[in-house]
């Protein structure tokens, strides 16, 4: 059978059944672009808690439509064409056009058109997104670090990481930067995915490339982000959490954090009153004597082991404790975190065991080394299981 006959034959189907295709092409199209897009997904971005996220997505989804609108234009000319000028038989050969103006003119402005109904809500939303908070804004300055995040408050003096408490209702400005390489901050239904750049060094000095976002959370909540640009071998696990408080939850949190864990040293002794001065014995007083605190033995032997036994405080700051370190992640109020790794794994004593003993296991070029492995620079910690463990239950302690 010739060529042409069968292209001619599947030209007739197609178009006998036109309506058919073009419904099922709508659907699958329509099925594509929604099928990630649930409001019910964790990294949504189609249900914003922002006016940053909601001017973001109202913008991509107007394109979207009049996308979809041009599209289908263009396919119904496109089927009105195949029907209209198809080949019939012994119908005379149609008349040849070299050149028309006014479609040339038509169809040289309409795209025109189109490009200019796109860029002017675009720059419009742009400029405004980009419009900076007031005096009152609370300020957070992001560290991108491979494979993790700091969140700084100077306003509080609080250094924490991974898991970002914002209040509610009060306009927030993010300052972004990098340690290392290039990293990109996100949280979809935030919204305003950022690079975060790193120091620029130069002959002259040091050069800091900040980026910035302004945003107002609208929702209590936990909203889920991670980096959005490949930093490396473990870039699909450097995740974070950001938490909606109300005003007073927020501030609570910071009061907490401000105050060291009981655990954090060893409790003090109480040293006894003077003899003339002691009450006798099964007396009630005011301001009796305080007595020395009963610890978990498990908790004392991982203090010791954090500050004295390993290189935790090379890297890590507990505040309230000689620890200062700043390469690693602050570990204050550690046992209050919902995960660890940086959102990889639930915080419990197993998972911190797991992870202390051998981070490679759960995150590949982690820079924190492990009781085989080194890591960073550093040299394997070579504690034993008993140690490790009571060296998770100290950090737990933590809250």
């Amino acid at each position: 059978m010739r060529l042409d006959i069968v292209a001619k034959r599947l030209l007739e189907r197609v178009v006998h059944n036109r309506g058919r295709i073009l419904s099922i092409m709508a659907t699958l199209l329509m099925a594509g672009a929604m099928a990630a897009c649930g409001d019910e997904y964790p990294q949504s971005t189609v249900n914003p808690t922002t006016e940053f996220g909601r001017v973001t997505h109202d913008l991509y989804t107007g394109i979207f439509w009049w996308t979809m609108i041009i599209l289908a234009v263009v396919w119904a000319v496109l089927a009105y064409t195949l029907v209209r000028f198809r080949e019939k038989p012994g119908a005379p050969r149609p008349k040849q056009i070299h050149g028309n103006m006014a479609l040339e003119i038509g169809w040289t402005i309409a795209p025109a058109l189109i490009v200019v109904a796109i860029t002017v809500p675009t720059i419009r939303g742009v400029f405004d997104l980009q419009r900076p908070n007031g005096d009152d804004a609370l300020v957070v300055e992001v560290t991108g670090n491979r494979y993790w995040w700091s969140f700084h408050y100077p306003e509080y003096g609080v250094t924490t990481a991974n898991e970002l408490h914002l209040p509610v209702g009060r306009p927030v400005t993010l300052r972004l930067e990098a340690s290392d390489v290039i990293h990109s901050f996100w949280v979809p239904r935030i919204g305003g995915k950022r690079d975060v750049n790193p120091i620029v060094r130069t002959p002259e000095g040091e050069g800091r490339k900040y980026t910035w976002l302004f945003f107002t959370l609208e929702e209590e909540g936990e909203y889920l982000g991670q980096c959005a640009e490949f930093c490396g071998q473990s870039h699909s696990l450097m995740r974070m959490r950001v938490f909606g408080d109300s005003p007073e939850a927020f501030e609570a949190w910071v009061e907490a954090w401000q105050t060291p864990s009981a655990t954090a040293l060893a409790p003090a002794a109480a040293e006894p009153e003077p003899e003339a001065d002691a009450p006798e014995q099964g007396t009630d007083t005011a301001e009796g004597t305080q007595s020395t605190v009963d610890e978990d033995p498990l908790v004392a032997e991982g203090r010791d082991v954090f500050l004295n036994q390993s290189f935790c405080v090379a890297c890590h700051a507990i505040n309230g404790t000689p620890a200062g370190g700043v390469i690693g992640p602050n570990l204050t109020r550690f046992g209050a975190r919902s995960t660890l790794g940086a959102g990889m794994l639930e915080n419990t004593p197993e998972n911190l065991f797991r992870w202390i003993r051998d981070p490679q296991s759960v995150k590949p070029d982690a820079r924190m080394p492990g009781v085989i492995y080194e890591a960073g620079g550093w040299p394997s910690t070579n504690l034993t299981d008993d140690q490790v463990r009571a060296l998770a239950a100290y950090l737990t302690s933590l809250q």
